[in-house]
């Protein structure tokens, strides 16, 4: 437990550092540290430092499935703005079930955020066996590639839990 909380203590302070920006303003520092101190005793209080609330063992896996995310996403964008530019755009929305093959909530969490953040498609619905999908446009309801999205999650969470 106190290893997770270093985690999550040096995760906080760096997100913090890294939005902020200050970093010679000794009152704004200390205002900082108070805060980060102030959400990990909360959440050890509540009883968070678990595996789904300071997942350490996604810690190294799961930049390259960010990278990967970034990328789908910019191809998305690019999608998105050409039928919005488009004289006559070809939207044709639709809803999609996906069957999750995630197994945690955490994945169930970040596969359904990461459709939501791909231009596009807006998940809909959340339960424990799919997902509902909606897609703007035929392009955008491409099962297969939000099942290798939801793959990529998975594996993820397998290589995390061993």
């Amino acid at each position: 437990m106190p290893g997770r909380a270093f985690i999550l203590a040096a995760a906080l302070a760096g997100l913090w550092l890294l939005l902020s920006g200050y970093f010679d303003k000794p009152l704004l520092l200390g205002f900082g540290v108070f805060s980060v101190a102030l959400c990990v005793g909360l959440a050890y209080r509540a009883g968070v430092l678990d595996f789904e609330g300071v997942p350490t063992g996604l810690m190294p896996r799961v930049f390259g499935y960010w990278w990967w995310l970034f990328v789908e996403i910019g191809k998305a964008n690019f999608l998105v703005a050409r039928e919005a530019l488009a004289i006559e755009p070809k939207l044709s929305p639709k809803y999609l079930k996906i069957v999750s093959p995630t197994k945690t909530n955490a994945g169930l969490a970040t596969f359904a955020n990461s459709i939501t953040l791909t231009p596009g498609t807006v998940t809909v619905d959340l339960e424990p066996d799919y997902i509902l999908v909606h897609a703007l446009a035929e392009p955008f309801a491409d099962e297969d590639a939000i099942l290798d999205m939801g793959r990529r999650v998975a594996a993820l969470e397998k290589r995390s839990a061993q």
